[in-house]
C-alpha cells in the first residue's frame, strides 16, 4: 500500500509523538533506556533554564536518566500542546510542547516543573527521534532536595 502525501505526513506527526511520549512514559515508568530510546545518538538534552544540566549523546542523556531513576521515588510527566512544523527536507521538524512534571525524590523532597520543551527531530532508521530538547520554564520551577 502507498501512502499519499497526507498519510505519510500524518504518519510522520503520530510518530514524533510517539517519540516525545514514550520519553515521557520512561522516565515515569523508571525505564531509563525507555526514555532514552527517543532520542538520537547524537541528541542534545538541555535543561539548564530550569536548574538541571545540558547533556550531548544518547549515552549521556542515558546516564542522566539512570541516576534520575535511582534518586526519584515517583514523578510523573503530562505533555500538551505539542505543535510540530516539518521542515521542507522532509527529514528534519520542529516543534514545541508543554510539560508539568512533579514528584518526590527518595530523600522526600517534592519537585514540580511546568516548562516548555523546543525540540528538534530526525528521521532515522528506527523512526523519528527527538534530536535535540531544549526545556525552559514556564513558571518557577521547585527544585529542592532534586540532586539527580
Amino acid at each position: 500500500m502507498t501512502l499519499t502525501p497526507a498519510e505519510t505526513r500524518t504518519a510522520d506527526l503520530l510518530d514524533i509523538q510517539r517519540a516525545t511520549h514514550v520519553y515521557a512514559r520512561g522516565l515515569d515508568r523508571f525505564d531509563p533506556q525507555e526514555a532514552a530510546s527517543a532520542f538520537t545518538d547524537d541528541a542534545v538534552w538541555d535543561a539548564t533554564a530550569v536548574g538541571l544540566e545540558r547533556f550531548s549523546g544518547r549515552a549521556a542523556i542515558l546516564g542522566f536518566f539512570e541516576r534520575d531513576a535511582a534518586a526519584i521515588a515517583d514523578q510523573f510527566h503530562v505533555i500538551t500542546n505539542h505543535v510540530v512544523d516539518f521542515a521542507d527536507d522532509g527529514d528534519t521538524a520542529r516543534g514545541t510542547n508543554y510539560v508539568f512534571s512533579e514528584g518526590h525524590t527518595k530523600s522526600g523532597s517534592a519537585f514540580k516543573a511546568i516548562a516548555l520543551n523546543e525540540d528538534v527531530y530526525r528521521r532515522t532508521a528506527d523512526g523519528w527521534r527527538i534530536a535535540e530538547r531544549r526545556i525552559s520554564a514556564l513558571t518557577p520551577p521547585e527544585l529542592e532536595g532534586f540532586d539527580a
